[in-house]
């Protein structure tokens, strides 16, 4: 599945808000968003009135870049989030932090959630013992996530879950640090959901 391969920054400055794409930059003063609080572009200065469709077009585009999708994926989780019983934004949500990308992030084994996808597509995780190189894999209860590499990279895995620790872990992830693994206790809910976003904009806009 295809990924934007532009600067996360820019990103960020779009959405007017620090959507931590980049790491531990985005918690020091390098970050582009608070160096120039403003959008990319000749006309990023200029602030216009968003209309409601306005508004509901920036909430899902925030959601597709925090989790790193295109439209079609992101189309796609939501279609299948209507079709299972249940909040339908929550249930969105709910599959976009079941993915692997995201779960490596959330459980402090990546720096960000790019920096999952690399981990998990250079085939360094293993899912119930089997590897798996696809980042949108989602797990389920009871899964036991590890990540199986050379001495090298666990180092660097290592590393990133000890700055991870400032970072509060999930309730439904069980985090082994010491031994790179991570059990999956339940589905996560809506309060698992560490970041500031209305999904139920984005169920308006696709129910247009």
């Amino acid at each position: 599945m295809g990924r934007d391969l532009g600067p996360d920054c820019r990103l960020c400055r779009r959405e007017g808000e620090k959507l931590f794409l980049k790491g531990a930059r985005c918690y020091t003063h390098r970050c582009a968003v608070s160096r120039r609080e403003y959008a990319p572009g000749q006309h990023g200065l200029k602030k216009g009135k968003l209309s409601n469709f306005g508004v509901q077009l920036r909430e899902k585009q925030k959601i597709k870049r925090i989790y790193g999708i295109l439209e079609t994926q992101f189309r796609n989780y939501f279609l299948k989030a209507t079709a299972t019983k249940g909040v339908t934004g929550h249930i969105l949500l709910q599959l976009l932090e079941r993915r692997l990308d995201s779960v490596l992030f959330n459980c402090g084994f990546a720096k960000s959630r790019t920096d999952g996808r690399q981990i998990v597509s250079h085939n360094h995780v293993s899912v119930n013992g089997r590897r798996v190189n696809i980042a949108s894999f989602l797990v389920k209860p009871n899964d036991i996530v590890e990540i199986k590499t050379d001495d090298k990279a666990k180092a660097s895995v290592k590393a990133n879950a000890e700055i991870a620790k400032e970072r509060k872990i999930p309730g439904w992830l069980e985090v082994d640090a010491a031994n790179l693994t991570l059990k999956v206790v339940r589905m996560p809910t809506r309060e698992d959901v560490t970041f500031t976003v209305n999904e139920q904009l984005v169920v308006e806009l696709y129910s247009r």
